[in-house]
């Protein structure tokens, strides 16, 4: 039996992982955009003072405190004791999350949502492990369905790829919810990445948010849809039918184009101002788009980012 499972576990690390997608990957970091916490040495800037690795200030002497990090040279100036402080490097955690409800697949080939997700997910994810930061991986539509805790092993990519390829997507979404629940088993300041099309009421969807950035986590929501969701390209007289609801309707797209285009336009417009007001990152992807340029471009706006804080 287990000489039979290796063909068939790098099958499904074929089917998520894309080395042209990874050899972009290979050279970049995915760094916190703010301080985290982490229970490992590792790179990132730790938001909690210790007394290792880089000089972060003072703070005044109180019993017991080891004599050995006073700082004498204040303490000839000033006359008084203080403390040097450092500022610890610590790994993170960041937990992907992935929408299976049905909406998600729509599209056909490489480009249907739900396998361009989650390709970007199993690929995110690997980056992140390489460079010895944890990954959990959580799938949801109307409940959470699976959920792979937090590992920096490289046995965890097997994992997260096996029960992504386990999925059937029938269902429909309770983003709001399944987020909530899903903020109920963090405890640290850690970045929360989240694989949607995000076709939810979306002032519903808001408290779930805050919920998240009042844990004071990393928000960073990927908005997955289909090139024709986006550019509504249809012609002749077409048939639509509901993923997650039972509704079939007939019409000619040239009527109803305008009208779509410009309430997709509001969407997006209501959806960026609820992610400004709560300073969260939306990053729009088409899945007819390069997944290693757009990883690129994402990445290098983020170091950029980061660079300005």
């Amino acid at each position: 039996m287990p000489r039979a499972r290796a063909p068939a576990t790098q099958s499904i690390l074929a089917r998520y992982l894309d080395p042209e997608v990874l050899g972009k990957l290979a050279n970049r970091q995915v760094e916190p955009r703010g301080l985290v916490l982490g229970n490992l040495a590792g790179a990132h800037k730790s938001p909690l003072s210790g007394f290792a690795v880089e000089f972060a200030g003072h703070r005044e002497y109180v019993w017991g405190d080891d004599p050995k990090h006073v700082d004498w040279r204040l303490f000839f100036t000033r006359d008084r004791y203080f403390i040097k402080q450092y500022e610890m490097e610590t790994n993170f955690v960041c937990h992907l999350e992935l929408d299976v409800s049905a909406s998600m697949r729509y599209g056909d080939g490489d480009q249907q949502k739900l396998l361009y997700a989650a390709r970007m997910a199993s690929m995110l994810g690997y980056a992140i492990i390489r460079q010895s930061d944890k990954v959990s991986l959580a799938t949801f539509d109307e409940r959470v369905q699976g959920f792979v805790p937090p590992s920096n092993s490289m046995a965890q990519v097997v994992k997260m790829t096996s029960h992504l390829d386990e999925i059937a997507p029938v269902a429909k979404t309770d983003l709001p919810g399944c987020l909530t629940e899903l903020c109920g088993r963090m405890h640290r300041r850690e970045i929360v990445m989240i694989f949607s099309d995000f076709f939810t009421d979306l002032d519903q969807l808001e408290p779930a948010l805050q919920r998240l950035r009042y844990q004071r986590h990393e928000v960073v929501l990927f908005h997955v849809l289909h090139h024709d969701e986006l550019a509504f390209r249809f012609d002749g007289m077409i048939k639509f039918q509901g993923l997650e609801l039972p509704e079939e309707h007939l019409t000619q797209p040239d009527d109803i184009r305008r009208d779509y285009l410009s309430a997709l336009a509001r969407y997006q417009s209501h959806f960026d101002e609820i992610c400004q007001r709560n300073r969260i990152e939306r990053v729009p992807v088409d899945t007819s788009a390069d997944m290693g340029s757009l990883f690129v471009d994402y990445l290098n706006q983020r170091s950029l980012l980061n660079r300005g804080r």
